[in-house]
């Protein structure tokens, strides 16, 4: 362990016995994540490749035995939150203690006894970036819980959980993507994902070995999945599979697209949407098989062609966005794209390494000229998933 991750671990530590009155059996830390390429597939029994940034949610955690779940956390100017574990019900809770709370009801709803607990919580992940804050936050909860009260649970079953706890209990429409790669991610790698087997496969991804960077523009737009358009999105979706015949638009293949796209010539919004889909897994297959064959500049192309396709199809992209994008490209960027759920968040700039600060003076000043808020950049380093820090 790192002296600054050690030094991260004892701060969460020492916060929580001043809390709580005494130590944390232990400290656990769940990444964030960037999604490389595969944006909006996951609810659609797609691929995605996201990779774990190096920015976490660290917990520190002591059982109880007697149904009470206190919650605090050093991001949020509020006092400890205490709850009772029988009383948690889906969508009763609309604060950030939703998230955690949730992790515990999903937990106790498929039978794992988890009697209460107290939780001290700290992360860096940025909050409404489109970087998985809300899943880094549920990843490392449960990863805790799971440890202490030895359940044995796997990360995929761990990350399904999490996922249930935030569709049903904080009522946000997500896929499984965010949690699978905040539990599962590997140091140096890109997580290639189908999300619908769960099947995995870790693609080596060090960009520093080859002189690249990926750099991440946070516009500072926040956006909330649990908000009106995603769920639309996701809607749009599965009308499209139902007049298609399929399960999932996962069962659309790539070469048959054309064809699908006639029989949906009436319903244009189902016709856009499942044209970014279909097109949107055929680009994660070729992402994998440019990493894996050693081509990574490659891959620059099949990230601005993403982008087109979330702005132009899914049409979930905004100014700030395509500015970045636009901005990358003249400056002579790789590839670039936006990342996460989109209107709003992050964008995403693969670039050579000694382009970095030309391109961060380029993004920088056109969001000046334009009258944005200036934006957070900082370089995307494959880290590893969600990790037991220490334990007492």
């Amino acid at each position: 362990m790192s002296e600054d991750v050690a030094a991260v671990a004892q701060a969460v530590a020492g916060r929580f016995r001043e809390l709580y009155g005494a130590g944390p059996e232990g400290v656990w830390a769940a990444p964030g994540r960037v999604n490389l390429i595969g944006e909006h597939t996951d609810y659609n029994d797609g691929f995605v490749m996201p990779f774990a940034l190096p920015h976490q949610a660290v917990a520190a955690v002591s059982r109880r035995d007697d149904g009470v779940l206190r919650l605090h956390s050093a991001d949020i100017d509020a006092g400890v939150a205490e709850l009772r574990v029988a009383d948690l019900l889906p969508e009763s809770d609309k604060g950030w203690t939703a998230y955690p709370s949730g992790v515990v009801w999903a937990l106790r709803e498929a039978g794992h006894e988890v009697t209460g607990a107290d939780i001290h919580l700290a992360s860096t992940v940025p909050a409404g970036a489109g970087l998985s804050s809300s899943a880094a936050l549920e990843v490392v909860v449960a990863l805790a819980l799971n440890d202490l009260f030895g359940l044995e649970l796997r990360g995929w079953q761990l990350a399904r959980l999490c996922q249930r706890a935030e569709n049903v209990y904080v009522g946000a429409p997500v896929g499984i993507m965010d949690q699978t790669a905040s539990a599962c991610c590997e140091a140096g790698h890109a997580l290639f994902l189908d999300t619908r087997d769960l099947a995995q496969r870790q693609i080596p991804f060090d960009l520093a070995a080859e002189g690249l960077r990926l750099l991440v523009v946070d516009t500072r737009v926040k956006h909330s999945h649990s908000e009106g358009e995603y769920g639309k999105r996701r809607a749009g979706c599965e009308r499209g599979a139902a007049l298609l015949g399929v399960d999932a638009l996962r069962d659309v293949p790539y070469d048959a697209l054309d064809e699908a796209l006639e029989r949906l010539a009436d319903d244009e919004e189902a016709l856009r949407l499942v044209r970014h889909v279909v097109t949107e897994d055929q680009r994660v297959e070729r992402a994998v098989a440019l990493l894996e064959s050693g081509e990574t500049r490659a891959i620059g192309p099949v990230l601005y062609e993403g982008h087109a396709s979330l702005r132009d199809d899914f049409r979930i992209s905004c100014p700030e966005l395509d500015l970045v994008v636009d901005t990358a490209s003249a400056a002579g960027a790789l590839g670039a794209r936006m990342t996460g759920g989109g209107f709003g968040g992050s964008a995403i700039v693969l670039t050579e390494a000694a382009a970095v600060d030309t391109l961060t003076e380029a993004v920088t000043r056109a969001f000046a000229k334009a009258g944005f808020r200036t934006p957070r950049v900082f370089e995307a380093v494959p880290s590893p998933g969600a990790r037991r820090l220490r334990r007492a």
